[in-house]
């Protein structure tokens, strides 16, 4: 079974982090505890909530203009982990200080915006990724091998769902249009990568939605095709916590993922001829596995990861794109 490398094998690396939120908080604390590169600096406009980041992270450095923090020469690579209205920005104020980037999923608001990030960073010869740590970890490692040995045969379906429930508020980031909100580009891309992660690009994208007071998204079904025999069903909502489990069922069997299905997780394999067999390889949190990416590609030169390609993410934010155009969910300032 294909094993993952130990994130404390990558080489070391200095990262600075934009954004002081629970997300940035769970990369400082994995960074630290499982591999050798160190967080450095953190960034954010309110000068109380960086410090208190910095101390309960124990980061050295507490920077109040990103422009600070892009700049400071012991940064090797920003995390953007600011609310997505704020990915595409942050990201060429990065690659313009020549910094290499990681940038939360989803990646920007939309694929022309993401288009503009790689562009710069193709143009500056820096490394950029989208923070998509799904593809990075064991379990789907280990899948990949299963799906290519042909365990289940040839995919038919694949099915995968993502709802949190989030309590309504029109100030809090995931209800604010001007924020990019919505359960979609928060929730809902892990299903939809998920899918392009094993099915690739889909043929047709047929999406219905239904709208907070706000008219950002509050939950999403999507049905996407890959030619006559293959489909995906996504589902996404702010509204109810569901399974967030997988399933991906084949022409000799299928493979159930226990939720999360996109965090650390096991999988249940289950065969036409009767066989059954688990995968179940416990880790602890799951972010280092990125991070220890990115660190890899940087130290051998690269641009991007063959992992998490540039195209992978164009992609993604491409039937991202699709889906809201089909539920007309737009942003403040853009056209889809």
């Amino acid at each position: 079974m294909a094993r993952t490398e130990d994130p404390r094998t990558a080489p070391p690396i200095r990262w600075g982090i934009i954004g002081a939120g629970g997300i940035a908080a769970q990369f400082a604390q994995n960074v630290a505890q499982h591999t050798r590169a160190q967080v450095v600096a953190i960034g954010s406009r309110n000068r109380d909530r960086a410090e208190r980041f910095a101390t309960a992270n124990h980061v050295p450095t507490a920077h109040t203009s990103y422009r600070d923090l892009v700049e400071d020469p012991r940064v090797d690579v920003v995390y953007v982990a600011s609310p997505h209205s704020e990915h595409h920005n942050h990201a060429l104020q990065a690659i313009k200080a020549g910094k290499h980037v990681l940038v939360e999923k989803a990646f920007t608001r939309n694929r022309a915006e993401a288009q503009e990030v790689f562009d710069a960073a193709a143009a500056a010869g820096v490394f950029v990724m989208e923070a998509m740590w799904t593809r990075f970890l064991p379990h789907v490692a280990a899948l990949h091998q299963v799906i290519d040995n042909g365990e289940i045969g040839e995919i038919v379906n694949l099915r995968a769902d993502h709802g949190q429930f989030f309590a309504y508020d029109p100030k809090h980031r995931l209800y604010a249009p001007e924020l990019a909100g919505g359960a979609l580009l928060d929730l809902g891309v892990y299903p939809i990568s998920w899918a392009h992660d094993f099915l690739g690009v889909p043929s047709a994208v047929h999406a219905r939605g239904q709208l907070t007071e706000t008219n950002v998204d509050g939950q999403v079904s999507v049905i996407a095709e890959y030619g006559p025999r293959q489909l995906a069903t996504m589902f996404t909502t702010l509204w109810a916590k569901t399974p967030t489990t997988s399933s991906i069922s084949g022409t000799e069997g299928h493979v159930r993922v226990a939720g999360d299905f996109y965090g650390p997780t096991s999988f249940r394999v289950t065969r036409r001829d009767g066989r059954v067999w688990t995968f179940d390889q416990p880790v602890p949190k799951g972010l280092q596995y990125e991070a220890a990416e990115v660190s890899r590609c940087i130290a051998a030169g690269k641009t991007q990861s063959e992992r998490m390609t540039w195209q992978s993410t164009l992609d993604v934010m491409a039937t991202l794109d699709e889906v809201r155009r089909q539920i007309q969910v737009a942003y403040p300032g853009e056209q889809l």
